[in-house]
């Protein structure tokens, strides 16, 4: 076993380029650590910066100039977060304070509905049951009550900062677009003359994080679009804070999903009580869940994830730990840069035989 360590420790690391290649990597995780917070202006620029490099090359193919085809896209940009700003968030904004402030009443109205399951299913539910599950429910609802009030303050310095993102981003993203390629050769020169590898992922890599960035703003617009005509169908209260939970749920693979089905389950049971309309509403929800997962994410993903769910999950739990939101958001990303440069390193030439060799050539010695 030492020997074989021995063999693939030697194998790896003795090329110049796998030991540049980690140490990049080990710069740029050390970087984020411990500059997370100021590097996300960035880091949100350089995903914009993606998501609309792609509608940059559609234009500039058309016979379009580059610049022309980055005032375009970039003007188009803005102007649809105008209108999100205008229209879409003063509506999120509303349902979300109602809902907050009715909170209570629907927690109270839910507690009467759930007493009548003992009634319904005497043998396996009791009241001691749904005791322990609403009080439970009590008090986690009191304790983010509690948080929010506690931070509000705090949230103030927060404010003032997404004002400053607000300016800040959309000027990094217009200057990425339009001087990609100054950039890009800035970028090369500063790297060392061993980057074979480095070359290697970072092409891999750089068409597979456009794919899924594009991938995803796809699947959200998609996912939270037909999620609201689907509620707005049933009338169902606070579809469009709902269908954006909902829509927004997919930046979180798997968990996501889970997390905003209580939320959706709980304000259907709320209006509708134990109705078929309540069936209906959560069928149907689960409909467009199901829909996602197995026709619309192979669809747009083909090309970018290649992954098996555990690693997927894992990947979400782990970076998600490191870096909170944008390590959730890029799990995927991050899990295909370990397989990049696990597929870099690996080599067809199997270690066993080298161990072998070593006993003969010290006997021939």
């Amino acid at each position: 076993m030492w020997d074989y360590l021995k063999v693939w420790y030697k194998r790896k690391f003795s090329d110049p380029d796998a030991i540049t290649l980690f140490l990049l990597i080990a710069v740029l995780f050390l970087l984020i650590v411990f500059f997370g917070n100021l590097l996300a202006p960035i880091l949100v620029a350089v995903a914009l910066a993606y998501l609309l490099d792609w509608p940059v090359q559609r234009l500039q193919s058309m016979g379009l100039s580059h610049l022309i085809s980055v005032v375009v896209v970039f003007t188009l940009f803005i102007a649809l977060n105008v209108l999100l700003i205008l229209f879409l968030v003063p509506v999120i904004w509303q349902q979300s304070i109602t809902l907050i402030a009715e909170l209570p009443e629907m927690f109270s109205e839910v507690r009467k509905l759930l007493n009548r399951l003992p009634e319904l299913f005497p043998g396996y539910i009791s009241e001691m049951n749904i005791h322990q599950v609403m009080d439970n429910l009590n008090q986690r609802v009191m304790a983010f009550g509690e948080t929010l009030i506690s931070q509000s303050l705090s949230r103030i310095i927060g404010i003032m900062a997404l004002l400053i993102y607000l300016i800040v981003v959309p000027l990094l993203v217009f200057f990425m677009l339009k001087d990609k390629r100054e950039l890009l050769g800035h970028l090369s020169r500063s790297l060392p003359a061993n980057r074979r590898l480095i070359s290697q992922v970072s092409d891999e890599m750089n068409l597979q994080i456009m794919n899924y960035i594009r991938g995803k703003a796809i699947e959200v617009v998609i996912v939270g679009g037909v999620t609201y005509i689907a509620f707005a169908l049933f009338d169902l209260r606070y579809a469009a804070l709902l269908a954006v939970l909902v829509g927004l749920s997919v930046l979180i693979p798997y968990i996501g999903a889970a997390v905003v089905t209580l939320p959706v389950a709980l304000v259907a049971l709320f209006q509708f009580g134990w109705s078929p309309m309540l069936a209906y509403v959560l069928i149907t929800y689960l409909v467009i869940q199901a829909l996602d997962g197995n026709v619309l994410v192979p669809l747009l993903f083909s090309e970018a994830v290649s992954l098996n769910p555990v690693y997927i999950i894992a990947a979400v739990l782990i970076f998600g730990g490191f870096w909170g939101f944008w390590g959730v958001f890029f799990a995927i990303p991050l899990a295909s840069l370990v397989k990049a440069v696990i597929t870099a390193l690996s080599s067809n030439e199997p270690i066993s035989p080298q161990i072998e060799k070593k006993p003969a050539s010290s006997a021939a010695d």
